[in-house]
């Protein structure tokens, strides 16, 4: 008997709408991630890209636990000899949605998969997107006490 293993042109694509407001970043993000690789699918196969595409609106409205906008520490580097240190806060002033692409980049394989895996992660600040052709769901978030 052989092992089923997925392929790319086997992957049936779909598009998924979320929105973040008043979500709790690192909630969301494992949801997130779950469904860019494809593990709420019975067609999940570790090694292959089998997840779908996913949307994120209002993703200036997320929010943190506690103490978090003032005590998170992101940090970016250049060329030039030191680092640039940014609390999240300030993050969410430079730009809201790098907040979210860096907590679900956190969560997905550090391999070349991943780089594929985040190109399908699609986020935007306000209301409003461009992708009402492909037609997004809205996806079931599960809501923990």
């Amino acid at each position: 008997m052989k092992s089923w293993m997925a392929k790319f042109e086997d992957v049936k694509r779909d598009w998924w709408i979320v929105d973040a407001a008043d979500k709790n970043v690192g909630r969301l993000s494992t949801q997130i991630a779950n469904v860019l690789r494809g593990k709420n699918k019975p067609t999940f196969t570790p090694h292959a890209d089998t997840g779908d595409f996913v949307v994120v609106i209002n993703a200036d409205k997320v929010k943190f636990t506690g103490k978090k906008w003032d005590e998170k520490k992101y940090y970016r580097h250049s060329a030039y000899f030191g680092l640039k240190e940014f609390s999240a806060g300030e993050m969410k002033e430079r730009d809201a949605s790098e907040i979210l692409r860096k907590s679900v980049q956190g969560m997905l394989p550090k391999n070349r998969l991943s780089n594929k895996l985040i190109q399908k992660l699609k986020i935007y600040s306000g209301p409003e997107h461009p992708h009402a052709a492909q037609k997004p769901a809205q996806l079931k978030l599960v809501e923990r006490a």
